[in-house]
């Protein structure tokens, strides 16, 4: 079965583990992903553990200034040297106390001076890429990836031109979500379409303008876009009005989302994970303008939190449906489900196959 514009993926490929061991190693692995904020990693010193897909990955920020991260894996028997966020003149793992200078090198191995031939060179931390844009920080796997300013693409330029200024926000919360039951997958493609909001989404459909032929879907090379704009002033949900006069919800792949709701200065933006092949994980870094209102930040973040636990439902229960192998595909609208379709083909095309 070749992919076409109304065919869904195979609905095996949600459910099998070989599939994700193939996703992991050809897609995750070699691509940029959302992994942390500039100011958890600001000072000489600084480290934050984090994943880039699979990955476990530590983000350093070296004496000498410069942001490095690297595979967060001791070199000696594979223990995961570091975890959560803070300072540190070397990283030391827990295990067998072997120790790393922030630029990855191994400095010492206990009992190593004994132990004929022993080197510690080609034993320093594996390194990952690392860029940054605005207040954010990005990951990939492979060390020799191409800049993220590339996969970044227009995405940038597009936010500036709907008035968010990323360096003028600043880091609100960060938004630990439980795991999904469901395939990375299942939970992208809810996101990358508005087709069922109006019936999912009530109170959503009420603040924002779901309709046909108000909002707007735009394909580009490594990532998509929706863009909204607000009903009656957010329709009594939340207060809509502010230097934003527009939503917009984009789709970086393989797996990260940039969200700003209209009105005030606003944008949250997290990783989609695969943490198995029916498992998900997410979180949502919140960044707002220094002068938006609590009040206002409380009433956007009670209608994100409705909007997640209606989606969390829906991606559920569509994993529920693919995994029983009763049907082989399913359909896509051409025109309301593009996005899916785009996201597909890019999920095909990084995979180098096709379907069977």
């Amino acid at each position: 079965m070749a992919a076409t514009a109304t065919t869904t993926l195979p609905y095996d490929w949600y459910a099998d583990p070989s599939v994700l061991r193939l996703e992991q190693e050809r897609i995750f692995a070699r691509s940029w992903q959302y992994v942390a904020r500039v100011g958890q990693v600001a000072e000489p010193g600084a480290f934050a553990a984090a994943r880039a897909g699979h990955v476990p990955i530590v983000l350093v920020r070296g004496r000498d200034g410069v942001l490095r991260g690297f595979v967060n894996v001791c070199r000696h028997r594979g223990f995961v040297l570091c975890e959560g966020d803070g300072r540190r003149e070397t990283l030391q793992c827990p295990y067998h106390a072997w120790t790393y200078d922030l630029d990855g090198s191994l400095r010492s191995a206990p009992r190593s001076e004994h132990e004929p031939g022993f080197s510690r060179e080609g034993l320093g931390l594996v390194p990952v890429s690392v860029d940054t844009w605005g207040p954010f920080v990005f990951a990939n796997p492979d060390p020799d990836a191409a800049p993220l300013a590339e996969t970044l693409g227009e995405l940038p330029e597009l936010l500036r031109a709907g008035g968010v200024d990323v360096d003028g926000l600043q880091f609100g919360l960060r938004a630990e979500i439980d795991p999904y039951d469901a395939n990375w997958k299942v939970v992208v493609e809810n996101f990358l379409e508005c087709y069922h909001c109006s019936i999912a989404h009530p109170t959503l459909s009420r603040a924002i303008d779901v309709g046909r032929d108000s909002y707007r879907l735009e394909t580009h090379p490594t990532f998509s876009s929706q863009i909204a704009e607000p009903r009656d002033g957010g329709g009594g949900v939340y207060d809509a009005t502010g230097a934003l006069d527009r939503g917009q919800f984009h789709f970086l792949f393989p797996g990260t989302v940039v969200n700003v709701m209209p009105g005030r200065p606003n944008l949250s933006i997290g990783p989609i994970v695969p943490d198995g092949a029916e498992r998900t994980l997410r979180f949502l870094d919140y960044f707002f303008a220094p002068d938006v209102e609590q009040a206002w930040i409380d009433d956007y973040l009670a209608l994100d939190d409705l909007v997640g636990a209606e989606d969390r439902a829906l991606v559920e229960r569509v994993q529920a449906g693919v995994r029983t192998g009763a049907i082989p595909h399913g359909q896509l609208l051409p025109e309301s489900e593009r996005l899916i379709a785009h996201f597909q083909g890019l999920v095909v095309s990084t995979l180098g196959a096709e379907e069977e």
